[in-house]
C-alpha cells in the first residue's frame, strides 16, 4: 500500500484517463476508514453522462439536477465499494461542490443535494464554489469529498 493510503477505483480494469488520480483514496486502516473522494462529475461508470443531451448541432443540453443526482450517486457507489458496502453517501462529512453558474445551477443543485441530505444535523459540512469550467463541456456540476466509515 502506498503510505497516503490505498487508491480505489469503480473499474480498476478501464483504461487510464490522461490525468492520474483514483476514483477514490483510502487513508490507512483504523478503527475508522477516512475515505477521500476525487472530484466527481455526472460520468457514470458505463461512459455514459446523466444530465447531457447532445443536439443536433453538436451542443449539449445540460440538466443540472440530473447530473447532481448522478455525481451523488457516483460518490455513494465508490463510498460503497471502498468499504464492501459499510459506508455510501451518508458518512460524507465534508464536501465541496463545484458548479459553472451559481445564478442559474445552485437551485437546481441544492434541490438534488436536499433529496438526498434531509436534514443540517445528518447532511455534511459543505462550500460550493462557482468556476469557470470543468474538463469536460459536457459537465456542470463536480463534487469532492471526504467520508468516515466505522469498520
Amino acid at each position: 500500500m502506498s503510505p497516503n493510503g490505498e487508491a480505489f477505483l469503480l473499474d480498476p480494469e478501464a483504461p487510464a484517463g490522461p490525468t492520474r488520480y483514483p476514483h477514490a483514496r483510502v487513508a490507512p486502516q483504523t478503527a475508522h476508514r477516512t475515505i477521500y473522494v476525487s472530484g466527481m462529475a455526472s460520468r457514470r461508470p458505463d461512459g455514459s453522462y446523466e444530465g447531457v443531451t447532445e443536439k443536433a448541432d453538436g451542443t449539449y443540453e445540460l440538466d443540472i439536477r440530473k447530473q447532481t443526482a448522478a455525481v451523488l450517486l457516483n460518490i455513494d457507489d465508490i463510498i460503497k465499494g471502498a468499504t464492501d458496502g459499510a459506508g455510501g453517501i451518508h458518512n460524507v462529512i465534508d464536501a465541496v461542490v463545484y458548479i459553472l453558474d451559481m445564478k442559474t445551477q445552485y437551485a437546481g443543485m441544492n434541490e438534488e443535494w436536499n433529496k438526498v441530505f434531509k436534514d443540517r444535523e445528518s447532511a455534511p459540512a459543505r462550500a460550493t464554489i462557482g468556476v469557470k469550467e470543468l474538463p469536460d463541456p459536457r459537465l456542470i456540476v463536480e463534487v469532492k469529498a471526504t467520508a468516515v466509515v466505522g469498520i
